[in-house]
């Protein structure tokens, strides 16, 4: 059973620690509780392939942001959130995109851009049609979610899952030999 690394980045406040313990436990937490640092595993199965996620659920405070670094680079697939009722945590995601390129070294990482808390929409301060524009920039694909009302939560991971199968993350030191074979990626 394959077993990919998911990193979930994105400011604080925007839903990432909600989006995954709903995706992992079914439950939504009320409270927020600023992370520093969780991890999960889940079994799931996508288009017919069964596999494991390991999810690290990161800090969004910017007394954290040192370990981002090493979280990029210990990644294989990466969940950009922000909220669609802040804009400025729409802005921060366009420093960490670019800290994802500089720290994997290449420009196409397996990234999916995801606007949370679309069951506030009446509060939206980003428009649906900025984060596909965003998106569209960067080369991934994008979808708006709700961790309370499990709006397009299963979709999220399925699709990095998606993402990381056709697009893996390569770097020189991904292989147990000089082979440059996908048969040898560890």
């Amino acid at each position: 059973m394959r077993e990919f690394k998911v990193v979930v980045l994105g400011s604080g406040g925007v839903g990432k620690s909600a989006l995954t313990v709903q995706f992992v436990s079914g439950c939504f937490m009320e409270k927020y509780d600023p992370t520093i640092e969780d991890f999960y595993r889940k079994e799931i199965e996508v288009d017919g392939s069964p596999c494991v996620l390991e999810i690290l659920d990161t800090a969004g405070t910017e007394q954290f942001a040192s370990m981002r670094d090493l979280y990029i680079k210990n990644g294989q697939g990466f969940l950009v959130v922000y909220s669609i009722t802040n804009h400025q945590t729409f802005q921060d995601i366009k420093t960490m995109k670019e800290q994802i390129s500089r720290v994997k070294g290449a420009d196409k990482v397996p990234l999916l851009l995801v606007g949370n808390k679309v069951d506030l929409e009446h509060q939206r301060e980003v428009s649906k049609h900025e984060g596909a524009a965003l998106a569209q920039l960067w080369g991934c694909s994008f979808l708006e979610t709700s961790a309370k009302n499990r709006t397009n939560v299963n979709d999220v991971f399925a699709e990095i899952v998606r993402e990381m199968n056709c697009r893996p993350t390569k770097s020189k030191q991904s292989y147990c030999c000089n082979c440059s074979s996908s048969c040898c990626i560890l």
